[in-house]
């Protein structure tokens, strides 16, 4: 049987919560290989981003500047995911996918992943939205409500169907 595909990568997580950070360990440890690089703070993230190549980012979203760290990470080629329970809705869901976030996965659903993972590194920027919503779809409609993208309908068809493509976008201090 074949390992899986982030066997031998390297990752970085950055969030403000040490006990989510073990826990992104345990959950990635049967992984042979893989190295992940852990920040608690914006700089030390910040820094990590700049000094080494990533085959995936981790990003928490409030504690450490997520989206700072989104913005260079995105900028710096890294596919990215967000992981986030206190900036889960949908206006940061929508900025974290405007911003060329390739997932956007609430804290309480972390247990999957690897499987996140996965889809970020194997898949076009476009495809990893899609499956990220196969999977999240209906837990979405049940945190958000299931008239949630009612408001912006084409934004939110493109993500869905895999079509949407960011813009460059470049954050004011």
């Amino acid at each position: 049987m074949a390992g899986s595909i982030l066997e031998g990568k390297r990752i970085l997580a950055v969030d403000d919560e040490p006990d989510v950070l073990d826990t992104l360990e345990d959950l990635l440890s049967d992984n042979e290989g893989l190295i992940l690089d852990r920040a608690t703070d914006y700089d030390s993230g910040f820094h990590l981003l700049r000094s080494w190549s990533y085959d995936a980012v981790i990003l928490d979203i409030m504690g450490v500047r997520g989206f700072d760290l989104l913005n260079a990470s995105v900028h710096l080629g890294f596919p990215t995911v967000m992981l986030t329970a206190h900036a889960f809705s949908v206006p940061d869901l929508k900025q974290s996918i405007e911003m060329g976030a390739r997932a956007y996965i609430p804290k309480e659903k972390m247990f999957d992943i690897a499987a996140f993972l996965e889809d970020v590194i194997t898949l076009s920027h476009g495809s990893s939205l899609r499956q990220m919503f196969r999977r999240l779809g209906g837990f979405f409609n049940r945190k958000f409500g299931s008239e949630w993208m009612e408001d912006e309908k084409r934004f939110w068809k493109e993500v869905e169907a895999g079509t949407f493509q960011p813009k460059p976008v470049i954050l004011k201090k």
